[in-house]
């Protein structure tokens, strides 16, 4: 999983497909890049033929050889092995939106199968059926995205308040924000309980803001019909929130901002030509869990925004480990935690190949980008949940 890889996405594809054959994967950290081995098979060599992957064959005692150059305490490498394969939710509406779903994409280019799921699934108690959900664009606060100022004519904007007010009134709440809390407070149980949750863009700091304002209004009057509570931001409770502290609403309704978490453009000062995130580089031996999250052919990666591009360092919780981050401006880019007997992740950002990605745009084509090592990152949070966990140390 170097350089030499001709399509690393797929190969997260064939790990998973390995693993649905009752057959065991291990997982090389930082070993060329964070390779992947498993038992020799005839129908495993085509399989990696068929799908473009590239490989190499070695006997027993070469394998043995890579093993005992692991082990050694002053090379930091491990190997974790892969047991299960991660039955995998998505968090998405069943109609058709004008974005797309990065994580999506890749999963159906790496060829992983997942289930659509999304409010009704949610509230009927079905997260227990997977071990891994997924959140992207979404907007846990009620406020449909803050797209008010901009798309509120369009079509598509119409239809999608209507769906959600129906979807709530159904459900048996008053709002479209108190569903979404519902939601948001059925995740965290599924995290407590040992889930693993991985959201991008706005389903991040949605999320705790969602959490953080249970019992206050905080959407204006043209997404609920009466005005938000005075001073909310002052009565937000930051000890039920996942990554995030001491943050401010961003209470206009023509904003197209949820809080200052995010790092907007004008704060970032960057362009595309000089916007980038580097991984922390962890001990394999010892921080297992964080080095599996940042297995990557570069430590180096080209940055991307989305409608919450990163967050401010000084607003993410003290426990937090930040696996990626832009130091010069005091932005973290990947950041992971636990909760109860399960983690999140979280990772800024809406496309990883595609910098500035527009409403209405078309998707990313993946076959153009099968080394894309932001794009890895999300495919190491996919395998996490199959892997046997050793304690971390740090």
């Amino acid at each position: 999983m170097d350089d030499s890889q001709k399509n690393h996405l797929k190969a997260y594809g064939i790990a998973y497909w390995v693993l649905t054959k009752e057959s065991t994967v291990d997982w090389l950290l930082n070993y060329k890049g964070g390779s992947f081995a498993f038992i020799y098979s005839p129908s495993f060599v085509t399989e990696l033929v068929v799908r473009g992957v590239s490989y190499e064959i070695i006997s027993d005692a070469d394998y043995a050889g890579i093993q005992t150059f692991i082990g050694k305490p002053e090379i930091n490498m491990d190997v974790v092995k892969l047991e299960k394969y991660p039955k995998i939710a998505v968090y998405s509406p069943k109609t058709k939106l004008p974005w797309d779903d990065a994580v999506t994409m890749v999963l159906t280019y790496a060829e992983i199968p997942y289930t659509v799921i999304y409010d009704d699934e949610i509230i009927g108690e079905e997260l227990p059926k997977y071990d891994w959900l997924h959140l992207h664009h979404e907007d846990f606060t009620g406020q449909y995205g803050k797209f008010y100022a901009m798309y509120r004519n369009q079509p598509w904007y119409q239809q999608q308040q209507l769906e959600y007010e129906a979807s709530a009134k159904r459900l048996g709440f008053n709002k479209v924000s108190e569903l979404k809390l519902g939601v948001v407070k059925k995740i965290r149980d599924f995290c407590a309980g040992g889930g693993y949750l991985f959201a991008m863009c706005s389903a991040t700091d949605t999320y705790d803001i969602a959490l953080s304002a249970e019992g206050v209004d905080i959407c204006e009057s043209m997404y609920d019909g009466d005005p938000a509570t005075p001073n909310a931001s002052g009565k937000l409770d930051f000890t039920k929130t996942f990554a995030f502290q001491n943050f401010r609403l961003k209470s206009d309704p023509y904003e197209y901002e949820y809080s200052n978490i995010d790092n907007n453009p004008p704060e970032r000062g960057l362009t595309e030509n000089n916007d980038y995130f580097t991984l922390f580089d962890f001990s394999a031996k010892w921080d297992v869990i964080p080095t599996m999250l940042t297995q990557c052919h570069t430590r180096t990666v080209h940055g991307f925004m989305g409608q919450t591009t990163g967050f401010k360092k000084n607003l993410i919780k003290p426990e937090v480990i930040i696996l990626g981050e832009t130091k010069e401006i005091g932005e973290a880019k990947f950041v992971h935690g636990t909760y109860g007997k399960g983690t999140w992740t979280f990772y800024g950002g809406h496309d990883p190949e595609d910098y500035q990605h527009f409403v209405g745009e078309e998707p990313t084509d993946l076959n153009l980008h099968p080394n894309s090592p932001g794009f890895r990152l999300i495919l190491n949070n996919v395998l996490f949940p199959a892997a046997k966990k050793k304690k971390q140390k740090t």
